[in-house]
């Protein structure tokens, strides 16, 4: 990269900043456009919101589920673009690639189960009292 394009990258201002905004939301698209794991997530979240709003939980246990679906969000892009950095150095099955994704993919599996637990915590207390 020459000096004078590398000057204008380094730029601090609001057209890098809505540049950088218009990227997050290219990589946003993106990944539910291929990745089946976030429609999975959208879905659940979808669940729980009107699980939520069913049970009347309260502001702090909404924030709790926001931060936990926040994180599980999160680590699935990180782990979209740890697979996408895999494919474009090797296209073959090299054992440290397949221990990449491995890796980012059970970093997503915990973070989904860390979600499901928090639900879990949240919502049994208000089903019971149902019953």
């Amino acid at each position: 990269m020459n000096s004078k394009k590398q000057e204008e990258h380094k730029k601090m201002g609001f057209k890098r900043f809505l540049a950088s905004f218009k990227y997050s939301v290219a990589g946003l698209k993106h990944a539910y456009q291929n990745e089946q794991s976030l429609w999975l997530h959208a879905i659940s979240l979808l669940f729980v919101v009107i699980l939520g709003c069913l049970l009347q939980i309260t502001f702090n246990q909404w924030a709790i589920i926001i931060i936990a679906f926040v994180v599980v969000l999160a680590v699935e892009l990180l782990n979209t673009a740890i697979e996408a950095a895999v494919d474009l150095v090797t296209k073959e099955i090299h054992p440290l690639a397949k221990v990449a994704k491995d890796c980012a993919s059970a970093a997503a599996f915990v973070s989904s189960v860390m979600a499901a637990i928090i639900c879990l915590f949240i919502f049994i207390p208000y089903i019971i009292d149902l019953f």
